[in-house]
C-alpha cells in the first residue's frame, strides 16, 4: 500500500484549488470551514451507527468504509486549515510508547 496517506495527501492538495465544479475536494474548500466540519460530523456519526450495527450483521465492511470517509474528510479539514498530515503523524510518533493515561494527564499541566 506504498503509503496511501502520502499519495492521498498529495492528490487532495493538488485538487484544493481546482475548479469546484470539477472536483469534490475543491467544492468542499470553496464551501468553507463550516461545510467541511458539517461533513466531518456527518461521517463521524455514520461511523458510530455502522459500529453499533456491526454486531447484527454477519459480515460487514461498513465500519471500514465509514472510517475511510472520516479520514478522507479529516485530511480535507487539515488542508483547509493549512496543516499537514505530517504534523498528525509526528504527534502520533511522539505519543507512541507512552501510556494513554500518561499522555492525557500531561495535557492538563
Amino acid at each position: 500500500m506504498d503509503n496511501i496517506i502520502s499519495k492521498l495527501n498529495k492528490t487532495l492538495m493538488e485538487r484544493k484549488n481546482t475548479n469546484p465544479s470539477e472536483s469534490y475536494v475543491a467544492q468542499m474548500h470553496h464551501l468553507g470551514l463550516n461545510k467541511i466540519l458539517e461533513k466531518l460530523s456527518e461521517e463521524t456519526t455514520e461511523v458510530i451507527l455502522a459500529a453499533k450495527d456491526e454486531k447484527t450483521r454477519s459480515s460487514s465492511d461498513e465500519v471500514i468504509k465509514e472510517v475511510a470517509d472520516v479520514w478522507f474528510h479529516t485530511i480535507i479539514l487539515l488542508h483547509h486549515l493549512d496543516k499537514s498530515t505530517d504534523l498528525v503523524l509526528e504527534e502520533l510518533q511522539k505519543r507512541y510508547g507512552v501510556s494513554g493515561l500518561q499522555e492525557k494527564a500531561s495535557r492538563k499541566s
